[in-house]
């Protein structure tokens, strides 16, 4: 049978979200943060036309930014903002600014560029909190959206609740618009997870409940399926969640929506019983 003209196509509102809990962009929970460690710029148009719908924020990755061609940088730089999407680079290269007495230098050439976020984070440097307060207030007064960070990158670095708890408050302070817990590109032996990459729930939990409106303001990296699964069944499908790889974004789309098998009735409730089917 051949589709109609006359109407778009579109697949019924409660099959193509059987959670319920998505909202369409600008969201203000459940937001998707792509890792792009090097696409090409043919790559990053298709990625935008397959997923844009489903990606919130993009961050070109650790200090990648130096290596494009500027003129190719700034072109996927107006891909990703024509679709709505914050495009910031990765929080290393400003601790590379910072290190080298450059960030007034940095800023001028973000802007320049076209990117619309600032990544503040010291996962490799040792920054005070006044310093970073410093960072971000000086990054959101030039018209940046900034996106900060807590954790180290170091093997074997974990969550302090009570150091985790003074960065959320003097970040947000500052105006930051979401934490980032560091996750790495690997997703194991960092933050939250152990050295094989399982989700530590006690941490997870002893956050949510710490920290004021959590769910808004704490995005988790999570760059590992099994890893996705886990949260979004622990936290619920509208979780902010980061350091997502290209290939991974209607997957993970799928999970938050209840639309794979890991996921499948989440937020639905058995008619025939009564009970949640999750």
């Amino acid at each position: 049978m051949e589709a109609s003209t006359q109407q778009p196509l579109a697949w019924p509102k409660k099959l193509s979200d059987p959670s319920g809990k998505r909202t369409a962009k600008p969201r203000k929970l459940g937001t998707t943060m792509v890792i792009d460690k090097g696409l090409g710029i043919h790559a990053f148009e298709d990625l935008l036309a397959t997923a844009g719908e489903h990606i919130d924020m993009i961050k070109i990755g650790f200090g990648t930014t130096m290596l494009y061609p500027p003129a190719l940088l700034a072109e996927k730089i107006e891909l990703a903002k024509a679709r709505g999407i914050l495009i910031y680079p990765g929080g290393t290269l400003l601790e590379a600014a910072v290190a080298q007495g450059l960030v007034n230098e940095f800023l001028r050439t973000a802007d320049r560029l076209g990117y619309t976020g600032i990544e503040v984070s010291d996962g490799t440097i040792e920054m005070d909190i006044r310093q970073r307060s410093k960072l971000i207030r000086q990054a959101v007064s030039e018209g940046f959206t900034v996106v900060s960070e807590y954790g180290k990158k170091c093997w074997g670095s974990s969550i302090d609740i009570d150091e985790l708890l003074e960065t959320v408050h003097e970040d947000r302070e500052a105006g930051s618009s979401l934490v980032t817990i560091e996750g790495r590109e690997s997703g194991a032996g960092v933050g939250i997870y152990d050295e094989k990459g399982k989700v530590q729930d006690e941490q997870v939990l002893d956050a949510l409940r710490l920290i004021p409106d959590s769910r808004r303001v704490i995005m988790w990296e999570a760059p590992q399926k099994d890893q996705q699964v886990h949260l979004i069944k622990l936290l619920g499908p509208d979780i902010h969640i980061g350091n997502v790889a290209p290939q991974d974004i209607i997957s993970l789309e799928a999970l938050r929506r209840g639309l794979r098998s890991d996921t499948f009735g989440l937020g639905l409730i058995a008619e025939t019983a009564g009970v949640n089917v999750l």
